[in-house]
């Protein structure tokens, strides 16, 4: 029985922001802000996808080492000083796409589409994406109000801050 292809979703995550009208009004508020809303929805994403996602983040001006943290699920990947998110993205889509993996990169940005195209990625726009994340969120919206409906009351009542631990833990965020 043949395997199916791992699935690698890249996300350009400064272009994402800069492209989906919630994140870019966050990022008046703060950065950090917008870049942990986006990290949040790709942990969604990913839970309900199954693909494996990285979101790779400019660190060109910033002096320091490349960074990689993991969120949940998903990796977060910070790079290092002088090398631009779009350079690191096109390393990984040459890295990771092979035989068995299909590489996806998400990014408005035309050149970087065409040049991780010419290696073997799909592209998928930040519009894409932003359509694919709200469906995936009114997917999950519905399932968790059947799910309310139809299950049995708890014998044991817990607390909205108890509930929301486990729904962390649920979602692999510790």
């Amino acid at each position: 029985m043949a395997k199916e292809k791992e699935e690698i979703l890249l996300v350009d995550g400064y272009n994402i922001i800069g492209a989906w009208p919630t994140l870019r009004s966050l990022k008046e508020k703060g950065l950090e802000e917008s870049r942990n809303e986006l990290i949040q929805q790709m942990t969604e994403y990913q839970a309900y996808t199954g693909q494996r996602v990285m979101i790779v983040f400019d660190a060109y001006g910033v002096k320091g080492l490349e960074r990689k943290i993991r969120s949940g699920r998903v990796d977060v990947l910070f790079t290092r000083e002088k090398e631009t998110a779009d350079e690191r993205i096109e390393k990984l889509a040459v890295e990771l796409q092979s035989i068995r993996t299909q590489v996806y990169v998400a990014t408005s940005d035309f050149t970087e589409q065409w040049s991780v195209f010419g290696q073997g990625a799909l592209r998928k726009s930040a519009r894409e994406l932003l359509r694919e994340v709200e469906t995936i969120q009114g997917g999950i919206r519905k399932s968790v109000e059947r799910t309310q409906r139809s299950r049995p009351q708890s014998k044991i009542q817990l607390s909205n801050e108890v509930a929301e631990i486990f729904e962390k833990w649920r979602r692999g965020d510790r």
